[in-house]
């Protein structure tokens, strides 16, 4: 975790002075730079949101369905990139269900709104993608067919890599242990490893010593 931290700080100093030495370069060097006011470039009324919000789903939703088209053209014939494909295609509804989660984090856990400090949107994402990531595991040695696994790859490659996040995960810690809440950092940190690790485990394993998959 310390070199996750690090990395995080190099990586937020470094992005924050090249884009400091990009800006000072377009308006010195550059006539556009000079002439052009780039503060009008800024989305900060409701027309411009509407129209980015457009554009960007009209964009979105035409790479969706051609990844929907060529996961299906690629997985009925097995060839190279159906993984990739499927993957794309599934990979939405993971964003979406991760989008959703987030939205538990500072609201606490029952009435009284304990542990407002836990982000439970992340942890119950992350203990929830490892569960799913383990019954495809066991699901894939029931079936143990080469389009299945196909299949269950693209899932667990599109879905679960959408649904699981280890960047949001290392920022909260980050956070955590910057403001001096050392000890909340350990127990997150604990607590989505543990839950993670037994939920998988019993999901996992249980199927297999019953059913005796190889």
């Amino acid at each position: 975790m310390f070199i996750v931290n690090e990395s995080i700080r190099v990586g937020a100093e470094t992005g924050e002075r090249l884009r400091s030495w990009i800006m000072k370069c377009i308006k010195e060097n550059s006539s556009i730079g000079t002439k052009c006011d780039w503060k009008h470039l800024r989305v900060d009324t409701r027309t411009k949101h509407y129209v980015l919000i457009a554009v960007m789903s009209i964009l979105l939703s035409c790479l969706w369905v051609l990844s929907i088209v060529l996961a299906i053209i690629k997985v009925h014939s097995l060839a190279d990139g159906a993984v990739l494909w499927l993957g794309c295609s599934v990979a939405p509804p993971g964003v979406w269900l991760r989008w959703y989660l987030a939205r538990l984090n500072g609201q606490g856990i029952g009435k009284k709104r304990s542990l407002k400090w836990l982000p439970i949107g992340t942890l119950a994402a992350n203990v929830l993608a490892a569960g799913i990531m383990a019954s495809l595991a066991v699901t894939a040695k029931a079936v143990n067919r080469k389009r299945s696994t196909t299949v269950l790859n693209g899932i667990q490659f599109g879905f679960l890599g959408c649904l699981s996040t280890v960047s949001t995960f290392a920022a909260e810690i980050y956070a955590m242990r910057s403001s001096g809440q050392i000890s909340r950092a350990f127990v997150y940190a604990s607590a989505t490893f543990m839950f993670s690790f037994v939920l998988g485990t019993l999901v996992y394993s249980v199927p297999v010593w019953v059913k005796h998959y190889q």
